[in-house]
């Protein structure tokens, strides 16, 4: 059956993918969003299609008014990006804990009965498994360390949409979805900071070899998952995934962040030399999940890391001016 969504964080690089994908099936959508982190050009080729809320999450009014005459809300919005969680641990939190109230209520108020909400692998930080199901224990290691407001705001959302989940919906269904990329995914994350320093240091020294300096050693390891699968198993998670249920979304090809900056350098013809650096405190250093779970209801990853960097490196290669201008 089809259905009306709000997708609230819908301007975003997972949002607009969502809403894309949600849309060719034959949904109706609804986006609120307030360009915080997202941007409206995301949805230039759907806007005509869609209607678009520009709105703050943490505005209980206009949250309860977005929720209105839909049969579920996908609870996508907040501020990520590892670089926010350091610099902006208050503003993280604010959007965290207000929003879900907020969602919560307009639901509520409004009688949707259907909520799907994003969760996050920073929900259990270092497990003491690897690949990690969704049944690991989840932490805030170090309240004092600004990088935890991030998991810590993720554990409440979980939390809140559990237990009133038991109460008053029909359905919630929670996704953690763990190292998405792709094109157009922003600046903060890993493989955009990667590809736009290589592009630098090219510019500046045509010898093969390139001295690449990164966080750490670079033995971390994170299994990524390219947009287009993530998606696919999103959609699935959203259609099959069962009330009060939690799914891992990602891929279990554990890569080495020294590999990664390898294989960013392949793509423009260069030799690395990873150069150490200090590492980011509180960062983990396996990220791997078990997606046994997700796999049942029909999910299988089906697109490379090496032909994901092609596609995201590409991107940021024809974007580049435009992405620029935006960094002004």
């Amino acid at each position: 059956m089809k259905k009306k969504y709000l997708i609230t964080g819908g301007t975003g690089f997972i949002g607009s993918a969502l809403a894309r994908r949600l849309l060719k099936e034959g949904n109706h959508i609804r986006v609120l969003d307030n360009d915080l982190r997202g941007a409206k050009a995301r949805l230039n080729d759907i806007s005509g299609q869609i209607e678009i809320i520009e709105a703050d999450i943490r505005k209980p009014k206009l949250v309860q008014e977005a929720c209105r005459g839909v049969n579920a809300v996908c609870h996508l919005a907040y501020l990520n990006g590892t670089e926010y969680f350091y610099s902006k641990p208050d503003l993280v939190l604010d959007i965290a804990v207000k929003g879900i109230l907020n969602i919560i209520d307009g639901c509520i108020k409004e009688g949707v009965g259907e909520l799907i909400l994003a969760s996050s692998s920073e929900v259990y930080q270092t497990p003491a498994v690897i690949p990690a199901g969704e049944d690991v224990p989840l932490s805030v290691p170090d309240p004092l360390n600004p990088r935890y407001c991030y998991g810590g705001g993720k554990i409440i959302s979980e939390l809140m949409a559990i237990n009133y989940g038991r109460k008053y919906f029909k359905r919630v269904v929670i996704f953690r979805p763990h190292n998405v990329y792709g094109p157009d995914m922003g600046t903060e994350h890993v493989i955009p900071q990667f590809i736009l320093r290589m592009r630098e240091l090219c510019a500046k020294n045509k010898k093969r070899q390139i001295r690449f300096p990164i966080q750490g050693t670079g033995e971390q390891t994170r299994a990524f998952v390219f947009i287009e699968d993530f998606i696919d198993g999103l959609i699935l998670t959203i259609d099959k995934g069962a009330h009060l249920q939690i799914y891992n979304i990602g891929t279990t090809e554990e890569i080495p962040i020294k590999q990664v900056a390898m294989e960013v350098g392949k793509y423009y013809g260069k030799d690395v030399m990873v150069v150490p650096g200090k590492p980011a405190a509180g960062a983990t250093l396996r990220r791997c999940p078990d997606i046994s779970k997700l796999k049942r209801l029909g999910f299988t990853p089906k697109i490379t890391f090496k032909q994901g960097l092609q596609a995201t490196a590409s991107w940021y290669d024809k974007n580049i001016q435009k992405i620029k201008k935006q960094e002004v």
